[in-house]
């Protein structure tokens, strides 16, 4: 067996068209544009390609862009303000402060004060709490996008029998709360798991998301399982090279001579989390400004 690929990119660049349609058409409805807000603080180089990269990306959706760079001797206090004014600015549907944070600030309390109805991260206690009771709220990006991809190829997920590896509040406990609301049978596994192999072993979908290069072996999953790489790790450079590859938390090569279907990375799961957050500003834009939007529709 060699398991298909699950293009990440694809989809992603799909999901993207369809929010760009939809925001031609809130703009219409509301009279103004559905407006994102990122805010960064201090230098750190990730982050700023990352926030570069997410206000391209809204602009090219037709949403406002709104970009707050702060230097990293903010303060608690001015980035509390700042998350307060944009709560209240009815321009902005959207907020998100682009993490870590510089180790002086509280993010924990910096998170707690974004409205949950301009969530796009979906990590509130509101948010959690929403996507805990079943209720309409707004739902971290890469477990949504994975969800989307494993939706996309499989179709209905009722009843199959589902392994989360990994227990962040940014993947993994999300995730496991998005398949049991599809009606999957869900096990959250994690490092200290016993007989970690096996419990994987009976999945018939597998979500790596734990941070370890290559850690989830071939002969870890149920022939014909389908598995969502969430994980993004680089290897030390090979001899002679100034880089080394990008590689997952499953070892790619051995998964697809028994999967039946795998997403690569890069290319799988990454590109979904910049898609995710345009279509949850969108859906907050939708809410914020009661504007319908079709059920489904993103």
């Amino acid at each position: 067996m060699t398991a298909s690929i699950i293009d990440g990119k694809a989809f992603a660049a799909g999901l993207r068209a369809r929010v760009a349609d939809y925001a031609a058409t809130f703009e219409q409805a509301a009279g103004r544009k559905a407006g994102l807000a990122v805010v960064l603080v201090g230098e750190d180089p990730a982050s700023q390609v990352y926030v570069a990269s997410k206000g391209k990306a809204t602009v090219e959706c037709g949403m406002a862009s709104f970009e707050h760079k702060l230097p990293e001797s903010t303060t608690q206090e001015d980035l509390i303000a700042l998350v307060d004014q944009l709560n209240a600015d009815p321009m902005v549907d959207g907020i998100l402060v682009q993490l870590p944070l510089p180790k002086h600030l509280d993010e924990q309390a910096v998170v707690e004060r974004i409205s949950p109805d301009k969530d796009v991260d979906g990590l509130t206690p509101t948010s959690t709490g929403r996507l805990a009771l079943g209720l309409p709220g707004l739902v971290p990006c890469t477990p949504l996008g994975s969800l989307m991809l494993l939706k996309d190829q499989l179709g209905s997920l009722s009843g199959l029998d589902a392994v989360v590896i990994g227990r962040s509040i940014l993947v993994g406990k999300p995730m496991a709360q998005l398949l049991l609301a599809e009606s999957c049978t869900v096990t959250i596994a994690h490092s200290r798991t016993k007989n970690l192999p096996d419990v994987v072993r009976r999945a018939d979908i597998v979500v790596a998301a734990v941070g370890r290069p290559e850690m989830v072996k071939g002969d870890w999953l149920k022939p014909g399982a389908t598995v969502i790489d969430v994980g993004i790790n680089r290897l030390p450079p090979a001899e002679g090279k100034t880089k080394g590859r990008l590689v997952g938390d499953v070892d790619y090569a051995e998964a697809r001579e028994v999967a039946s279907a795998v997403t690569p990375v890069p290319g799988g799961v990454g590109p979904m989390t910049i898609a995710v957050l345009l279509r949850n500003a969108l859906v907050a834009a939708h809410r914020n400004a009661g504007v319908a939007l079709a059920e489904g529709a993103l």
